[in-house]
């Protein structure tokens, strides 16, 4: 953990939301929550909501968002927001009662936990957290992520990288001990059934995993083409039509899992 806020204290994780595929991360994301959340003022917990970008869009919605993170430069920055509340924590302890939220969103925590029982507690503190019904939304990178984006951006040649990506591929655990932030800090890479394996286990059953950049995010001209109304469109039109394809899911830069905590009813009195 001492890792990880060392390096968000570095860098800049709001601006990776405002430039070049995190354009498409972020618009994604924010079209597929619209389609499984509660209308507003539902209950949401953004959890390692870090600077408050998906949150204060969901509090300009009239949702009722408290983020929760662990690295202070991010609650401050949240604060800017109109949130009904922001507070220091991580996802192992949620402050919030049980049945408390109508939807928990864990955008960030699952990738910056290493060991799987850690993310199977993440995932059973969201569930615990819900309402019956209520929705969780959580995001992993994917296993594949640093081969394509060191093949696209050309890192690939680096031979400090080459023993980090071997063991990505391989553990998807990625460990940077290059001294380079652009290569990213301590994390875990997911298979699409890896992620849908560990919501089930938290009780979280039939997740779905879904693709937020798909392919998309590997066009050529990818910032040109955004900047474009019409092809931006047709971008977003291809990536949501394959966004379920197994054979696929991989080449997307992040999936997102959703589902939903089970209603439960006492059996009819006979």
């Amino acid at each position: 953990m001492e890792e990880i806020i060392q390096y968000y204290g570095q860098y800049e994780e709001a601006d990776r939301l405002a430039t070049g595929s995190g354009l498409l991360e972020r618009e994604r994301t924010e079209r597929i929550l619209l389609r499984y959340l509660a209308p507003p003022p539902a209950k949401i917990l953004d959890v390692g909501g870090g600077p408050g970008v998906y949150a204060g869009w969901l509090a300009s919605l009239g949702y009722e968002v408290y983020l929760l993170d662990p690295v202070e430069k991010h609650l401050e920055q949240a604060r800017r927001y109109p949130l009904a509340g922001v507070y220091k924590g991580d996802a192992g302890a949620l402050p919030w009662e049980d049945g408390f939220a109508d939807a928990v969103l864990l955008l960030g925590p699952l990738y910056h936990l290493p060991e799987r029982t850690d993310r199977i507690h993440a995932f059973g503190e969201a569930h615990r957290a819900l309402r019956p019904g209520g929705l969780v939304a959580a995001s992993a990178i994917s296993r594949f992520a640093s081969l394509l984006h060191s093949l696209v951006d050309g890192f690939v040649d680096d031979d400090a990288f080459w023993p980090v990506l071997l063991r990505d591929l391989a553990e998807g655990q990625h460990r940077n001990d290059t001294g380079k932030i652009q290569y990213f800090t301590t994390a875990v890479f997911h298979l699409p059934e890896e992620l849908r394996a560990e919501a089930a286990e938290a009780g979280f059953a039939d997740a779905d995993v879904i693709g937020v950049e798909g392919p998309g995010w590997l066009a050529k001209d990818l910032d040109e083409r955004w900047r474009d109304e019409k092809r931006r469109a047709r971008l977003l039109d291809l990536v949501a039509r394959v966004e379920r394809e197994p054979v696929i899911l991989g080449c997307s830069m992040h999936l997102l899992a959703v589902a939903r905590k089970e209603a439960y009813y006492p059996a009819a009195c006979s």
